[in-house]
């Protein structure tokens, strides 16, 4: 062989070998876009620009990359490495390094035909059909003047009777200009006296309706928030919140800066349980841990050009089960880390929020019952900066805070969701990966097997969809009769997902677990013990 010959022979491995280890937009870039930047970067949401091609993804690309190595974006507080949670949006280091990579090589595009298909978002709910829709009466009209604007809007439900509520979605009327949003239960109407008072529609409000009353606090109850790209989560099988007949839903909507005015009318989809398919067993109820004396065991105040942390401990009086934390502060907070001590010593990690971000709060359900016996302590710790050198400081010079609602106050917040704790709830999961054995492919999507199966009680379906899409999830019996609908049109981006279930109601045999979307159909036997 000629020495030429052997040249171009090696060349050509070169180069082969070098195009197919090169990260491209089809083989790796759009997939992880998909999943975690383009439900808030498309047409119509939050997101600054449209991240929904590859031409757009390119055209941002030195951005994208800068913000995901910085961790800037996806926008999520909590440390991974301390704790982890439902519907967690962070990007593994595999993901940064291919982004960086793709983006220092020249963002190839690579073969379009490989390229995953955009997700079938859909236009209104994630969740499906609404049980309960509350709009807002009217537009409110949020000033261009470059400012935040923190307003409550009172939404009557009048309810002739109490319902459980399984889950909570808010839909912004106006994506570009609604940033977060906080939901709270009113039954004695002090909220519509609130907005009764003030000529135009709603009130101003930064932190809490109650006047910064500690103690009414305690006693209110919150249903989980909005977030822009946190899909809702539902409550366990058997669980829910109650919302008493006639009360009202009062929201609290952060609307972000804005150089123009804009008006926005944003509605609340509310779904409630199926009685008639689920079992109600227990009520998610919520302790909210304030600085009380009895709670952090010093008065609630930042001075002046100094730093304080604040270190909370609430003993639980009973055996509970946790099932979501949704930690709470204002402009001059900086972090948050709380865990449980069980009565033997043994300490759980719960939430750790390295840096704080007002701008981004939200509620984190957990991925399994985090039992807590009688006599466990939850430790709070959160920090605060009340000098020049925090850039979110609404005061210059900096003055004495204390705890209250206004945007100059502060508040050490922290609500606690929980269910009376069962036997067997240490080995409920919501969210487990299975082994291979049994896994079900359908064009290019998996189906994991139920874990467990047999079934005493509560198992887990999962799936790792290629494509965004509605699913309906029901289970049938051996004889081909549906006995119950788990989830109907409820959005499911790509990526993996998991659907706990309780098979309580279901007498001894052999059932069916269907699952359908746009794409592909998929069933899994199960045997309820």
């Amino acid at each position: 062989m000629s020495t030429k010959l052997i040249f171009t022979t090696l060349l050509f491995l070169f180069v082969t070998q070098s195009s197919t280890g090169q990260v491209t937009y089809s083989g790796e870039i759009a997939k992880i876009i998909y999943e975690n930047c383009s439900t808030c970067h498309r047409q119509g949401e939050i997101g600054p620009m449209a991240l929904t091609s590859y031409e757009e993804v390119q055209s941002w690309g030195g951005t994208i990359e800068y913000v995901i190595s910085n961790g800037i974006m996806p926008p999520s507080q909590t440390d991974p490495e301390y704790s982890n949670f439902l519907g967690e949006n962070f990007l593994t280091e595999e993901e940064i390094n291919n982004i960086s990579d793709w983006v220092a090589n020249g963002m190839p595009r690579g073969n379009q035909a490989e390229e995953p298909d955009f997700p079938d978002f859909p236009d209104g709910s994630v969740l499906g059909e609404p049980d309960l829709v509350l709009e807002m009466a009217e537009e409110w009209m949020h000033e261009g003047n470059g400012q935040d604007d923190y307003r409550y809007f009172v939404l009557p439900t009048n309810l002739p009777e109490d319902r459980i509520i399984k889950a909570v979605e808010f839909r912004p009327g106006n994506s570009k200009i609604v940033h977060h949003a906080l939901v709270f239960e009113d039954t004695e109407g002090v909220a519509a006296a609130k907005d009764a008072a003030t000529p135009e529609y709603g009130f101003d409000g930064f932190g809490s309706f109650l006047d910064g009353n500690s103690t009414s606090i305690l006693n209110q109850k919150q249903f989980p928030g909005f977030v822009p790209g946190q899909k809702p989560i539902r409550y366990p099988d058997g669980a829910g919140q109650i919302l008493k007949a006639g009360a009202d839903v009062v929201v609290q909507v952060h609307y972000a800066p804005w150089p123009v005015d804009a008006t926005d009318k944003s509605k609340l989809n509310i779904f409630f349980m199926d009685e008639t398919e689920e079992t109600y067993e227990r009520e998610v109820r919520s302790h909210i841990m304030v600085p009380l004396q009895s709670v952090i065991n010093e008065p609630f105040i930042i001075p002046a050009n100094t730093t304080r942390t604040f270190h909370g401990i609430y003993e639980v009086p009973v055996d509970v089960s946790l099932v979501n934390i949704a930690p709470h502060m204002h402009l001059l907070g900086l972090n948050w880390e709380v865990w449980m001590e069980l009565p033997d010593g043994e300490r759980v990690n719960l939430i750790r929020i390295p840096d704080w971000d007002f701008n981004w709060q939200g509620s984190y359900a957990f991925k399994r019952y985090m039992v807590a016996p009688a006599g466990s302590k939850i430790h709070a710790e959160a920090s605060y900066d009340n000098t020049t050198s925090n850039p979110n400081n609404p005061s210059n010079p900096p003055v004495f805070v204390t705890w209250g609602e206004g945007t100059k106050d502060e508040m050490y917040y922290l609500p606690i969701g929980f269910v009376l704790y069962r036997p067997g709830d240490e080995n409920i999961v919501f969210d487990e990966v299975t082994t291979s054995t049994g896994v079900i492919e359908r064009n290019g999507n998996v189906i994991y097997p139920l874990a467990p199966n047999p079934v005493d009680d509560f198992t887990v379906a999962g799936l790792r969809l290629e494509k965004g899409q509605a699913l309906n999830i029901s289970i049938f019996d051996i004889n081909g009769k549906k006995i119950r609908t788990l989830r109907k049109a409820e959005f499911f981006n790509s990526g993996e997902h998991f659907i706990n279930f309780s098979t309580a109601n279901l007498a001894s045999g052999m059932y069916i677990l269907q699952m359908e979307g746009s794409d592909f159909q998929a069933s899994q036997k199960f045997i309820k013990q």
